[in-house]
């Protein structure tokens, strides 16, 4: 038996529409290449599969997932995956080069700890590779050092209405088309 899968998402803290047409675009032309119906299908199973079910809510601005796929000659699935893998640094570098001296508040700060937070839930709960990797007794701290250094939770944080901290909400609780 063999398959293959896998996946990546963005997971900012607010949204910037030209990184997320950036970074979807990229993957979008990654799958295309190897199939036109990849992107479409792979970014639903994404908004699917990076669902932090018990919040009703994504982790992330979504991008692409798939798994046991074995539908095709394994080449053609092995070309496909190291296309995609080899897009990483292409699709996230110049999104970290351009904001990387932004400046941010206190209250943005607090923001970025509370998604995090929710980025930890997910790959504490549902990631399937978090939770094979840690069933397996594999070296525990390789497992969870995808995890984030500082995080939050605060008991009945409410977002106000109108802000940028609620249009980035709204992508969370509804997946949104980038390219």
């Amino acid at each position: 038996v063999w398959w293959f899968g896998g996946g990546t998402d963005i997971t900012p803290s607010y949204i910037d529409k030209d990184d997320m047409k950036h970074f979807h675009g990229m993957y979008k032309e990654v799958c295309d290449k190897h199939d036109p119906e990849f992107y479409p299908k792979f970014k639903k199973w994404a908004d699917e599969y990076f669902r932090i079910t018990h919040r009703g809510e994504t982790r992330g601005l979504g991008g692409i997932f798939s798994d046991d796929m074995n539908d095709r000659k394994p080449e053609e699935l092995l070309a496909f995956y190291t296309d995609c893998v080899n897009s990483v640094k292409e699709s996230y570098i110049p999104i970290v080069e351009k904001h990387k001296d932004d400046e941010f508040t206190p209250e943005q700060k607090q923001w970025q700890g509370i998604r995090r937070g929710r980025y930890a839930e997910f790959n504490l709960i549902y990631d399937r590779g978090t939770i094979f990797g840690l069933k397996q007794a594999l070296n525990t701290e390789r497992i969870l050092m995808s995890l984030p250094l500082e995080a939050r939770w605060e008991y009945d944080f409410q977002i106000q209405p109108g802000t940028p901290e609620a249009d980035i909400m709204d992508a969370f609780q509804n997946p949104r088309e980038w390219v």
